[in-house]
């Protein structure tokens, strides 16, 4: 491999990386650790932990790339996204599938290093992850179904570490359900203009941005609820109340950031905000049990 082949290489890998935003992993990977951390009340096993989050990391790419294909065409045409990598041409899809394909093997892989149950629930978790972005074609619920991808990360956690499942995990997901579908809602709602012209549906689409931010709103108190009531019916040590409760004020800061009249900062909302209530409910979490 000479020297410039090497460097096209490295450009493609970086490129790969950018487009689907790896660094946004930080969203669900923290509750997928609180799904693991509360199925046994303790820390795991280091190869337990790894598992767990090459299984996340590799599903959470697969998801990604699977989006940024199934919606490329729809990127070409919305200005906020003709710049991504596959419309502007810095990456083809063959590309971009070939590190999409060899995710999923690795999350097979490490699903069946965990247990049986996650091995033969792993082909759904990818299936639903390669659906869901169809969803905007025909569905305003389309913003609400991609909080359900995320939320499969705390499920799948406690699946992957008991083998089993009940109501905790169950509310886990539900409360990363909510909070994801809400700060969707609210970033899609910059492209309104774009979606009425194009035939695509959104929750602000249908009910009008103020409306959706009304339903955001309620989602994120929905998703602290859950997380509460997780806390109470595992009884768990006061920390991880101060958790929901630093998550709670992320929460109410993010309205203060945006308004249905003023997107401009959305950027720091998405990004930010969101990474930093996955963190605070980690951390509760983590001193809460140790």
């Amino acid at each position: 491999m000479n020297n410039q082949t090497s460097k096209n290489l490295i450009n493609k890998t970086q490129y790969f990386f950018q487009a689907i935003k790896f660094q946004e992993s930080i969203f669900a990977l923290p509750f997928a650790y609180i799904g693991m951390i509360l199925s046994i009340q303790k820390l795991p096993t280091i190869q337990t932990f790894l598992w767990i989050t090459i299984a996340m990391i590799t599903a959470r790419t697969f998801g990604m790339a699977m989006n940024r294909i199934i919606d490329n065409q729809i990127d070409s045409k919305n200005p906020r996204t003709a710049e991504r990598h596959i419309p502007k041409g810095l990456l083809s899809i063959k590309e971009v599938l070939v590190p999409t394909l060899a995710s999923a093997l690795i999350f097979f892989f490490a699903s069946f290093q965990l247990n049986l149950v996650a091995l033969i629930l792993a082909p759904i978790a990818l299936l639903y992850l390669s659906i869901y972005p169809y969803t905007k074609r025909f569905t305003w619920t389309a913003n609400i179904l991609l909080g359900w991808a995320l939320a499969i990360a705390p499920s799948a956690a406690w699946i992957g570490v008991t083998g089993s499942y009940n109501i905790i995990p169950f509310l886990l997901s539900l409360a990363v359900a909510f909070w994801a579908g809400s700060f969707d809602i609210l970033y899609h709602s910059q492209d309104i203009e774009f979606q009425s012209k194009n035939n695509l549906h959104s929750v602000a689409k249908k009910f009008g941005i103020k409306n959706a931010f009304l339903i955001s709103k309620i989602m994120d108190v929905l998703s602290m609820m859950s997380l509460l009531t997780v806390g109470f019916i595992l009884d768990l040590n006061y920390v991880y109340f101060f958790g929901c409760l630093s998550a709670t004020f992320l929460m109410i800061y993010k309205y203060m950031l945006i308004s249905p009249d003023d997107l401009s900062k959305m950027g720091i909302a998405f990004l930010r905000i969101n990474a930093f209530v996955s963190c605070s409910m980690l951390l509760g979490t983590l001193l809460a049990i140790i």
